[in-house]
This record gives structure tokens, sequence and C-alpha cells, in this order.
């Protein structure tokens, strides 16, 4: 793995930090869609991970995609011809939102400032999003001719619905904190040197319960946005049954009843 993420671990959370604070963490080439790949491939391959809280060092969350990359076609976006531009999407952008769909841990969001295109999708594809007061939101693709070619049409509307993705990509306006808050774009908002400690307030509260119960949950809430109720109760059953033969289970049951705290293994 590169520099361009960074992991630092607090126990059973892990704190991935995108570390580009002088252009706001845009994304600028290959390596950098592989740091923030493999970091998360990393997170979720830890069993030992019940968290994981994503943001950006500096002043910003992420500033998206590098514009001076992309104009001197070095960067994650045109090249000569369509063909390679578009291989050069799937092999870049696509590969962080097809990993970060895939990931099994919960993923926080702690969005510390601008949050703009590529970076509004990357906070969009986390579980939960909480902002400082400093935050701010665009899905500004079209504002530069443009679409959202890393899949934020899916991610923001999932966030947020169809009706408000469509004003927001439309339009691509820029919001502030607070109406990212009324638009349900984040889950809460806090002052700046608050937002890391409601952050793992937050990632804390998920990890004090059973990762493998954790996980699946995760697991279950996603595959709930594309599939049918009869899907989802076939699934449920099978998940249902493998937690029920977990050491957690059985311990998280013995402590209720005997009035004590639960000590969870992770098996």
């Amino acid at each position: 793995m590169g520099d361009f993420v960074t992991i630092e671990r607090k126990g059973p959370v892990a704190i991935l930090r995108m570390n580009r604070p002088d252009r706001l963490n845009a994304i600028a080439d290959f390596s950098d869609c592989e740091d923030l790949v493999t970091a998360i491939g990393t997170v979720n391959a830890d069993i030992t991970v019940a968290a994981a809280i994503l943001t950006g060092n500096g002043r910003g969350f992420s500033a998206g995609g590098n514009l001076s990359a992309m104009k001197a076609k070095t960067g994650i976006g045109p090249r000569d011809n369509a063909d390679d531009t578009r291989r050069v999407y799937r092999r870049g952008v696509q590969e962080i939102s097809r990993t970060m769909e895939a990931c099994e841990v919960p993923l926080i969001a702690a969005v510390n400032g601008p949050a703009v295109g590529l970076g509004c999708d990357i906070a969009c594809l986390c579980d939960i999003r909480i902002a400082s007061e400093d935050a701010t939101f665009a899905a500004s693709f079209t504002k530069i001719g443009l679409i959202p070619g890393d899949g934020g049409a899916w991610a923001l509307q999932q966030a947020i619905g169809y009706a408000r993705a469509a004003e927001m990509m439309l339009t691509s306006r820029g919001y502030d904190a607070a109406q990212a808050l009324a638009l349900g774009l984040v889950n809460a908002v806090h002052p700046a040197e608050r937002l890391m400690p409601e952050a793992m307030d937050m990632a804390d509260g998920i990890a004090a319960n059973p990762v493998r119960a954790t996980r699946m949950t995760k697991r279950l809430l996603r595959r709930a946005r594309q599939q049918s109720l009869s899907d989802i109760l076939e699934l449920s059953a099978a998940m249902q049954a493998i937690a029920h033969d977990t050491d957690d289970h059985h311990e998280a049951v013995d402590a209720f009843l005997e009035k004590r705290t639960p000590d969870f293994s992770g098996q």
C-alpha cells in the first residue's frame, strides 16, 4: 500500500485517512485509487476490525478527481480514445466503488471539509455519514460537462432518494453541512473539534456488538436495497442459522441471563 491512505487502529476500530491535504485529498491517479481499495480490502479481511472510520487529513474530506491530471490525461479520467478512457474508469474509480460496496465492515464517513464529486460519492458509499460544521457537499459533475463515472448516480440515490439526488446532480449546487443534514445526506453535524470523537463514539458503539453479527447485518441491509422481501427472508434465515451457532451469540445470551457484561471473542 502506498501513502495516499493511512490506517490507524484503536482497538477494534480502524481509522482510514486520505492523506493529500495539499490538494484537499483529491484522487489524482491509479495509485491513489489502488491505495484506497487496498486499505478497505485490508480492513475487510481482518475479522478483528469491527468498525471503520474514513476521513481526510487537513481541511478537506476529498475534492474528488484531480482536474489538472485529467486535463493532462495522466490521471483517473480521459485518454486519447473512448475505449481507453472506459478502461481507465473501470480500473480506477469504479474499483473503489465496488470495493466499498462489498466491504462487510461498517464504514463511517467523518466528513471534515469539502466532499466534492468523487469525494461526495465516496462518502455516500459509507454506511453512516457525520459531518463537521465545515463540511460541504457537491455532486458537481455536470458543472464541468461530465457525468458521475464512479457510480455516483447509484450511490447518491441510495443515500437520499431519487428526487433529491436528481436535484444535487442536475444543478451541481453545493450544500453546506446544515443543508446536507436537512437532505438526510448526513446523520449528524458536529463542531470541527468534536467530529472525530463523535465518530469514534459511534464506531465504539458498533464495535461493542459481536463482530460477525454486525458484519452479517450490514450485508443484509445492503442486499435488502436491491432484493424482494421473499429473497431477503431466505437470506435472513440462512444468516440467522449461522449466527445462532456463533460463540458470541451464546455468550450474549448467557451474559443477559446472568446479568453481567458479555465478553465477546469474535467467534
